[in-house]
């Protein structure tokens, strides 16, 4: 691998944890001024799911190109 190909991989990366804590924050924001919708945590872990297996997908879809 190539040191520019390298250096995208982990900016990509970087930049979808940052994305990820902000959703994550944001569904716990939400639900803590919303207390009828869920409990916070809850709500951040469902969420955190859910951006686990899309980056599982993307990176099945990227080891399946090469």
């Amino acid at each position: 691998m190539s040191t520019l190909n390298l250096v995208l991989v982990l900016l990509v990366g970087l930049l979808l944890v940052l994305v990820s804590g902000l959703v994550l924050a944001g569904l716990a924001y939400v639900t803590h001024r919303h207390p009828r919708l869920e409990k916070p945590l809850t709500v951040a872990f469902g969420g955190g799911g859910v951006l686990v297996a899309v980056v599982v997908g993307l990176v099945a879809v990227v080891a399946l190109t090469r």
